[in-house]
């Protein structure tokens, strides 16, 4: 099988790319490797990849149309993993037209290129931002998820609601994965385990928002990539032969930590205190999320379960090794 992976230099990516390399995949994969963060980091992830058999690399912006269309013209692919997209809720506050681009329509021109190409399987990320103010606990597929509180979680609700209506309209076969706080190695320099380690061995204080008072259901990279690897093989049923379906999962490990708790485990794994510098709430933020998976583990057979201690350890390994700390 050839599998297309958008976002291949991102984190997810990368992972994902890699898994599919080693299990025995051809994969394409695609990035227009921009700034948002150190793209150092980026080649650095893709040059770990093109040491793999079966991978190749071609640097494109999924909001080029005809370079996207080109691309899947002259290569057939049996799945696409899409991954692509502008992350970050807070950036989402001062640049919301770089969403609008990448995230909207960069995510139709992926529709119209499977639409007309055919994949057996489109599988995208969506976000655990989507549940926005729910106040319901923990987080089901089945909520209403009608209020969302940043830019950033409207445009991955508005992605799902596009793939609903490509497999309604075009009989396409699509799995939505509402991701809960990603962390591990080659992780985002913009995400809060990353941004407090390299605080902490700097001496630096860590900004802790809300006082602490927050919750996450932080999940661990490879858990995140055994969810996509089963889900790939099984696309959603349609109700009708021929007809499309486009099911949604939560890829959670189903057990909110709070953020403090968190941070005693960073403690631990870097061996010295954090200096703590409380904050208010942030615009944009939300104070807890926790994914109920009875849907993943019903589907197909897995629970996210690496703890947070276990992944903590492995992501301060990780970023001791790759920055010679």
């Amino acid at each position: 099988m050839t599998v297309l992976v958008t976002g291949v230099a991102g984190f997810i990516g990368f992972h994902t790319a890699r898994r599919l390399c080693l299990d025995g995949h051809a994969v394409v994969g695609i990035d227009n490797l921009n700034d948002y963060y150190d793209v150092t980091l980026k080649r650095a992830r893709l040059k770990e990849l093109e040491c793999l058999p079966g991978f190749r690399f071609e640097k494109m912006d999924i909001v080029d149309k005809p370079a996207l269309m080109a691309l899947f013209r002259d290569q057939p692919f049996s799945e696409v993993v899409h991954l692509a997209a502008q992350a970050g809720v807070r950036y989402s506050l001062d640049n919301p037209d770089v969403y609008a681009q990448s995230n909207l329509v960069g995510f139709l021109n992926v529709l119209e290129a499977c639409r007309h190409h055919r994949p057996e399987h489109l599988i995208y990320a969506s976000s655990s931002s989507v549940y926005g103010s729910n106040s319901k606990m923990p987080f089901s597929v089945e909520d209403a998820v009608d209020h969302p509180v940043s830019l950033y979680a409207a445009t991955k609700r508005a992605n799902e609601l596009l793939a609903e209506s490509y497999c309604h309209l075009y009989g396409l076969k699509a799995s939505g994965l509402r991701f809960f706080t990603v962390y591990g190695p080659w992780g985002r320099p913009d995400m809060a385990l990353f941004r407090f380690t390299e605080a902490m061995l700097k001496g630096l204080p860590i900004d802790i928002y809300n006082q602490g008072r927050m919750a996450r259901d932080f999940t661990y990279i490879d858990d995140i990539v055994e969810s996509i690897a089963r889900l790939r093989t099984r696309p959603p049923l349609a109700d009708e032969p021929g007809a499309g379906a486009n099911r949604l999962f939560n890829i959670g490990r189903g057990q909110p930590v709070a953020l403090l708790e968190f941070v005693d485990c960073l403690e631990a794994a870097l061996g010295m205190p954090a200096q703590r510098n409380y904050l208010p709430l942030q615009a944009g933020d939300v104070v807890k999320t926790w994914a109920d998976v009875s849907a993943l583990t019903e589907w197909v057979d897995f629970h996210p379960q690496v703890p947070v201690a276990a992944g903590v350890g492995a992501f301060v390994t990780w970023y001791r090794q790759f920055y010679q700390i």
